[in-house]
């Protein structure tokens, strides 16, 4: 890699740790900010990074970040809150995701004629999942109600890894590479082998973290160490036994997560014991990587595709980020009592990003025939939610905040207020 391009992205760190808090009331994102710093360095401007020079660093950096935030991601997720969040997530994902992958499939038939019916389908499950990172303004929002916050959030955390065995199998279905297995192969290694190696992975951590608190044989900076490992052992033997290796940190996230928190006999504090705090550094650096992670995006991936771009590119960007987003959550949600301005916020903040990028990146390896538009079409997409989703959650944010407040006012049960008695942050 150049090494101007590191001062620079180096640079870019710096800048935007000095002025994070300034920038996050404002259009300018983490991920938005890194991007265009990406652009600027890339073939569009001063040419220091290029795929075709840095394909590895492109690969594992977008890899390693993924891999860290799907396992931070779902060892975050509690059982309580989906109980608590009750109907909103549970129908995002067991409705809303399926049915966003095949409007996704269904739209993407007559303007990427260039794709085949699995290729196709790969377009579709690849930018279903939302990021999180993308939309963290639209989430903290503390106007917004935390029924809807809380909701987003646990969707965010969750579809990733629950796209993970669509993705290997329309990946399969495709017919990638010359000694690709088969679909039934795949299933087995990809999806059940690596989520039993994931759950293992992620119990023994847990159990032994577990172990250590409860005689006080663990310091706070070496545990840190110790959760990191977890899915890095995770993905590294799944990889090995040529499963998928972010089933396998996803599982170990849940795995972890559950038992992390099963009650027992231990003198642990809460603190302690608590995923959110042990997984704490492993969550801040998956952040770090993702961010360089969107610099090398622009430079590498996006800039180029701006050469070349389509009408048929923009235009199946602009559906994937309303319509086919959007449609699917309104179904998912019909008959919940939420009003129409709560849909709208819920289907407009999805974002797509992180995983969306590196499920394209794995699909352009495979040399698929149709690989290099699929790759373009991920990434204007991704290039216009980083803008799109950035520049307009701190408006719409305080926009539905102040439609909540004033209705609230009007109609104290409301339903979107049905979380305001509960105890604990989300």
């Amino acid at each position: 890699m150049n090494g101007w391009a590191v001062v620079i992205a180096g640079g870019a760190v710096v800048g935007y740790g000095a002025l994070s808090r300034r920038l996050s009331t404002t259009v300018l994102s983490g991920p938005l900010v890194f991007m265009l710093v990406g652009l600027a360095i890339g073939p569009l401007g001063l040419s220091l990074l290029d795929r075709a020079t840095d394909p590895e660093v492109t690969r594992t950096l977008l890899e390693s970040a993924l891999v860290l935030l799907l396992f931070a991601d779902a060892a975050g997720i509690r059982a309580r809150d989906l109980r608590r969040e009750k109907f909103l997530p549970l129908r995002l994902l067991v409705v809303g995701l399926p049915v966003t992958m095949a409007l996704g499939w269904l739209v993407a038939w007559p303007l990427l004629p260039g794709l085949s019916v699995w290729e196709l389908a790969l377009a579709a499950v690849i930018l279903a999942p939302t990021d999180a990172a993308l939309g963290q303004q639209a989430f903290s929002n503390k106007r917004v109600p935390r029924l809807v916050r809380g909701g987003l959030t646990i969707e965010s955390g969750l579809n990733d890894g629950l796209a993970l065995p669509f993705f290997v199998l329309a990946l399969a279905a495709a017919g990638g590479g010359h000694d690709h297995p088969g679909v039934a192969e795949t299933f087995l290694r990809a999806l059940l082998l690596s989520g039993a190696i994931g759950i293992a992975a992620g119990w023994t951590g847990a159990s032994l973290l577990r172990w250590s608190l409860a005689r006080g044989w663990s310091g706070s900076d070496w545990r840190q160490f110790l959760v990191l490992a977890v899915p890095v052992i995770a993905y590294v033997l799944c990889v090995t036994v040529e499963g998928s290796g972010f089933i396998g940190a996803w599982a170990a996230g849940l795995a972890f997560g559950i038992h992390l928190r099963t009650p027992a006999d231990l003198d642990t504090s809460p603190r302690d014991s608590d995923p959110a705090q042990s997984t704490e550094f492993t969550g801040r650096l998956g952040l770090l990587l993702a961010s360089l992670s969107f610099l090398v995006f622009g430079a590498v991936i996006l800039g180029p595709t701006l050469q070349h771009l389509n009408w048929r590119m923009v235009l199946y960007a602009l559906l994937s980020l309303t319509v086919i987003r959007m449609l699917p959550v309104a179904l998912a949600l019909a008959g919940t009592g939420l009003r129409p301005a709560s849909l709208a916020y819920i289907g407009w903040f999805g974002p797509r990003g992180l995983a969306s990028l590196v499920f394209g990146l794995l699909a352009l390896e495979e040399h698929l025939p149709g690989g290099t538009l699929l790759s373009d079409v991920i990434a204007v997409t991704v290039g216009l939610s980083i803008m799109l989703h950035g520049a307009s959650a701190p408006l719409l944010g305080d926009r539905y905040g102040t439609w909540f407040t004033r209705t609230l006012r009007k109609e104290p049960n409301l339903r979107e207020n049905a979380l305001a008695r509960d105890d604990g942050p989300h």
